[in-house]
């Protein structure tokens, strides 16, 4: 299984599994096998990987460390002569940047990570609101953070990634004409 969210893949052409034995000498018994479609992720399975519950950890533990600053400063508390209001702030601008590098640095084959991408960092807002991110520590409210994120969550699985084309309409793109199929020479060398 995949970090990230699966392309649906449409069925390939039949192919027989061995050709023949003997270097052509016998026929093979073996059938062609059926095509197969792969239908990618469902509703909650691109629920649950749209969350970027990486980015979202490492920014709990900056955060745990911002919000004892704030506790211990009694609301002027300053890092390296920045409020920390404004670290808090650029932790999150960070994160914004990470997710969707992370999601880059993850894919597999399949994957449809520029969805994943912008889906997850769209979502990292919402869960830092939820999670307490001090950097909205002045307008956070924890009733609005969870319709927020129930809403947006129930919204993230609807997003669906493209299904990838066919390999046919790829032959039929190179060669136009139908009528004309490979020369013998091609035939033979293949």
């Amino acid at each position: 299984m995949s970090r990230l969210v699966r392309k649906p893949k449409p069925p390939e052409a039949a192919t027989a599994a061995q050709a023949s034995d003997f270097g052509g000498m016998f026929q093979s018994r073996t059938q062609p096998t059926v095509p197969t479609a792969e239908p990618g992720d469902d509703y909650l399975t691109r629920m649950v990987k749209y969350i970027p519950a990486e980015i979202i950890g490492g920014s709990m533990l900056v955060n745990a460390i911002l919000a004892q600053a704030v506790a211990g400063g009694n609301g002027a508390a300053t890092m390296a002569g920045l409020s920390v209001t404004t670290i808090a702030i650029g932790a999150l601008l960070v994160g914004l940047v990470l997710t969707p590098l992370f999601c880059w640095y993850v894919r597999e084959d399949g994957d449809a990570w520029v969805v994943n991408a912008v889906v997850s960092t769209i979502a990292f807002p919402f869960w830092a609101y939820l999670m307490g991110a001090v950097a909205f520590a002045r307008f956070h409210d924890g009733d609005l953070a969870v319709i927020l994120i129930f809403a947006f969550t129930a919204m993230s699985g609807l997003v669906a990634p493209i299904a990838e084309q066919p390999k046919v309409q790829e032959q039929k793109s190179a060669n136009p004409n139908p009528k004309e199929g490979p020369r013998l020479v091609e035939s033979l060398t293949a």
